[in-house]
């Protein structure tokens, strides 16, 4: 296919081509191709937050609550406001971010180089056996997204200051031990109260709604009645685990990748030794000598620890011993090697040794022999090892030849389908923003595509969520985004404007109530419920009510304290609060200063960012009405 396209390139036609293409640069100029539109979200005072870095970061979240909701976030996608707030939040969030580094930089707040390094080295997920291991370091680093370490690092930096600077804005805060009592009484104050519910579901039926009040409501509530743009595409999928299911292995090959690879399911040969060291100094005769009458000291019964502690240079081995602890071979010096893998537990103790180091009386404390796994403990891993390797190398294979026929056939997915022996299948209805499985951020990006949605071509191959799943697609069905008429929704409006203009009664009818009672007239005419000990948090009254109960000044002689209370269904309660109960100082729980100290650093900082905010220049470009990353 490439060396079509290099016989094609040499051709007059495109000879032609090209020349008109040089003369467009000529006559229109090379810097009219390189004007690009701003496409940024936000501007803080000055500084842009990027299309890209706000999709980035809202994919990212919407990655997080996919997995924290599972199945139930496919509804929650599906819910135009609540997307759009997602979205507001996400940009909001960065907002703040880039607020933070701008105030950071302002106060010349630094992270070193050292302080990242010695944030690397401690971070357990980069650590094997409590030790850094920087393959470890790599292979999650990579896993989140930075190939680069040096992309690591300066994301670090930046995290790192953020924080400093976080810190020290909520580290100001302190609880103060009469500050916890006091937050103990009024957790465990409880009220009583007497109350009135007035339904709205009474004034329903008396209340009409017009078709004029209906289409104003229509008319201005346009965006709730908005279907999105939707798509369903046709695709071919190649999926390694479907090429593996079909792999046949050779009747010996298990047991031949066994043998082959012994090694790989034995163990090494650990030992345990202890060692005598004695350097060679000015005279090695005389250092051999020592070392002659310090052998001779422990076969005559002398206590080898206390001979090590006494006499060896290697100061660090000796205060324990001479232990050396467990190492493999190859490990020491060649001659100690060969010294310490010659002895054996019945016969522990060397001959002097000498080594560049000196001279040694080496003793074996402990071994650890070689072990090899059984075949039949290893068979099922080895088969699905080989299977996975085959299945891979087949995968590759098909992928390049599917990506060779997807273009060289872009108006149908017929011989795709049919060169990776796969089905034509039908995805569900697709819309901007809403992954779902197998149809990846990646996919519905491809989907929506010019090269797929209006050229109607066939997509290049796609990643599904790994590499070893691929797939091409093209458009079998789009609608693009559309308004419902007004007759579809207008029952839906009706029942709407009726609740709402019978709540609005009730809440009328609660007001009214509201003044007889502050008034002090008579209300015997309405039932009111008394209930005593209501809690702050819990009990049996409605949590609406309870808390405007909380929320009402102490009564007094001369002050009846009441609200209205708006219910969650609609209706309205008229509350009354007739006595307020102290709580009683119980003991005090141990993390309730840790948490009020919190919460008040939580105010803080809060307060601190809509302090930046208020005194910052910020633009927000982000479509209230945009779905696409």
């Amino acid at each position: 296919m490439l060396e079509r396209i290099r016989e094609g390139s040499s051709g007059i036609t495109a000879k032609v081509i090209l020349g008109l293409v040089i003369a467009t640069f000529v006559f229109a100029g090379v810097g009219s191709y390189n004007n690009s539109v701003d496409t940024s979200v936000a501007i803080v005072n000055g500084d842009k937050i990027s299309q890209q870095k706000f999709d980035n970061a809202y994919q990212n979240q919407r990655n997080r609550m996919q997995q924290q909701y599972g199945e139930m976030f496919e509804q929650l996608a599906s819910n135009d406001l609540y997307m759009q707030n997602l979205r507001t939040n996400v940009l909001e969030q960065q907002i703040n971010e880039l607020l933070l580094d701008q105030h950071a930089a302002k106060l010349n707040i630094r992270v070193s180089d050292e302080q990242i390094k010695q944030a690397i080295l401690t971070t357990p997920e980069f650590q094997i056996d409590g030790k850094f291991d920087n393959n470890r370091y790599l292979m999650v680093i990579n896993q989140a997204g930075f190939y680069q370490a040096t992309a690591f690092r300066d994301y670090l930096r930046v995290d790192m200051t953020r924080r400093q600077l976080i810190n020290s804005i909520m580290a100001s805060e302190f609880s103060l031990p009469y500050q916890q009592d006091l937050a103990v009484k009024l957790n465990n104050q409880t009220r009583d109260i007497n109350y009135a519910t007035i339904s709205a579901e009474q004034f329903k039926a008396t209340t009409q709604v017009s078709d004029e009040e209906v289409n104003e409501y229509y008319q201005a509530n346009l965006a709730r009645f908005a279907t999105p743009e939707q798509i369903k595409v046709e695709y071919v999928h190649l999926d390694i685990n479907a090429i593996k299911a079909d792999v046949m292995l050779a009747d010996n090959a298990v047991a031949d990748y066994y043998q082959d690879n012994l090694d790989s399911y034995s163990t090494t040969e650990r030992r345990r030794a202890s060692h005598i060291l004695i350097e060679f100094a000015d005279d090695e005769a005389a250092a051999k000598q020592k070392a002659q009458d310090l052998l001779a000291q422990v076969q005559a019964g002398e206590d080898f620890a206390e001979l090590a502690k006494q006499h060896s240079a290697d100061t660090f081995s000796g205060e324990n011993g001479g232990d050396l602890d467990w190492f493999e071979k190859g490990s020491m010096d060649p001659s100690f090697d060969d010294a310490v893998f010659a002895l054996s537990l019945e016969s522990n103790l060397s001959s002097v040794v000498r080594t560049d180091f000196g001279f040694h009386i080496i003793k074996l404390t402990d071994l650890e022999a070689v072990t090899t796994q059984a075949f039949t403990e290893v068979e099922a891993e080895i088969s699905e090892l080989l299977k996975q390797e085959q299945a891979l190398e087949t995968f590759y294979a098909l992928q390049g030849e599917l990506a060779e026929v997807a273009f060289e056939s872009p108006d149908s997915l017929d011989e795709s389908a049919s060169v990776v022996n796969v089905e034509i299948k039908q995805s569900p209805w697709l819309t901007r923003g809403a992954a779902m499985a197998p149809f990846n951020a990646e996919v519905v990006a491809a989907a929506f595509s010019d090269d797929v949605l209006l050229d109607n071509l066939n997509s290049e191959v796609i990643e599904v969520a790994t590499d070893e799943s691929a797939m091409v697609i093209r458009v079998l069905e789009h609608k693009p985004s559309a308004t419902k008429p007004l007759t579809d929704v207008a029952a839906i409006i009706n029942s709407q404007l009726i609740n709402t203009k019978a709540a609005a009664q009730a809440k009328d009818a609660a007001e009214s109530l509201l003044a007889k009672v502050v008034a002090g007239d008579d209300v015997s005419a309405t039932e009111f419920v008394a209930v005593a000990d209501v809690p702050r948090v819990g009990g049996t009254v409605d949590a609406n009510i309870s808390k405007q109960a909380f929320l009402l000044a102490h009564p007094s002689q001369n002050t009846v304290s009441a609200a209205v209370a708006a219910l969650n269904n609609g209706d309205y309660s008229v509350v009354q609060v007739t006595k307020v109960t102290s709580g009683a100082v119980t003991e005090t729980d141990a993390n309730l200063g840790e948490q009020q100290v919190m919460s008040a650093s939580q105010a803080t900082f809060e307060g601190y960012i809509e302090d930046l905010k208020a005194q910052a220049e910020i633009t927000r470009n982000l479509p209230s009405n945009s779905t696409q990353f």
